[in-house]
């Protein structure tokens, strides 16, 4: 079962998925007045696919939900401070006001898919772990013992990389580092026909990529397929050969391939709706 699904308070909730850089949307009841079913301070914890918690539910809570749906959908982070008279608009009879901060987090929002479990593989894992980064971890070796430092982190080892290759979720960064050459030239192969990826890598020389570019095009991979393909990796200037002296050259690259949306001007509450927080929640 899933873990999210066996918590039943918002607050434990919110903790599991900033942890693990789930999208989610944390509703607030900020203030009330009359006869309302919860009182300030009440939470509710939407995901996708759970809810946690409550702020006394029917159809108010309902248009929350659908609400919080809505803006999960769009990707980005969001604040908006929702007014509800538990009267005509929420189809209850209660007779009170509330008001909810309505707070959307995307979560982890870029995407790695990582072959290969060596030396070098680790040490960048293990940069990323404190990033927002949600990544898919694979080789085709039994690694017992080995495991992701971050909840973000999911492994698959003893694993079908191949049949992996051909169904990774469109917009994910793929960078291929395996153990075995030949591994590594069929993993590209899949990656660079996969069509909807945001990058591929591979970790080798350029005499390395040489090769295999020469028989991949012999194969009948195109020279348009191949050169979205970068190899050798990592962000040039960044010497040394030590694992995690490549890693921080990889991690910088990725981080130049995955950059952060420029915020809007305007973040947060817009005026209007600060100024009503401010007033329902002044000490009277």
């Amino acid at each position: 079962m899933d873990e999210l699904a066996t918590m039943t308070t918002w607050y434990d909730a919110l903790a599991w998925c900033k942890r693990t850089g789930v999208p989610h949307v944390l509703c607030t009841l900020v203030s009330s007045a009359g006869s309302t079913p919860r009182e300030p301070g009440a939470g509710m914890l939407v995901t996708h696919d759970q809810i946690i918690d409550t702020l006394g539910g029917g159809q108010f809570e309902h248009q929350l939900i659908a609400l919080a749906r809505k803006q999960l959908v769009t990707g980005d982070a969001h604040m908006q401070l929702e007014r509800f008279p538990l009267g005509v608009r929420s189809g209850q009879c209660c007779g009170g006001h509330v008001s909810v901060l309505v707070t959307t987090d995307p979560g982890a929002t870029s995407r790695l898919a990582l072959f290969g479990a060596g030396h070098v593989a680790t040490a960048l894992e293990r940069l990323l772990a404190p990033l927002d980064w949600r990544i898919d971890w694979y080789d085709s070796r039994p690694l017992p013992g080995h495991v992701g430092s971050s909840p973000r982190t999911r492994c698959h080892f003893e694993h079908d990389t191949l049949a992996t290759a051909e169904c990774l979720q469109p917009g994910t960064h793929a960078l291929v580092m395996t153990h075995d050459h030949h591994e590594d030239e069929a993993l590209i192969q899949r990656l660079a026909t996969h069509g909807t990826l945001a990058s591929v890598g591979m970790i080798g020389s350029a005499t390395k990529w040489a090769r295999f570019r020469h028989r991949l095009l012999a194969g009948g991979t195109t020279e348009q397929q191949l050169n979205q393909v970068r190899c050798p990796i990592g962000l040039p200037g960044i010497g040394g050969k030590r694992p995690h002296e490549i890693a921080i050259a990889v991690a910088a690259e990725l981080l130049t391939l995955a950059p952060v949306a420029a915020p809007s001007v305007l973040r947060g509450l817009d005026g209007p709706a600060l100024t009503h927080l401010e007033q329902i929640t002044e000490p009277s």
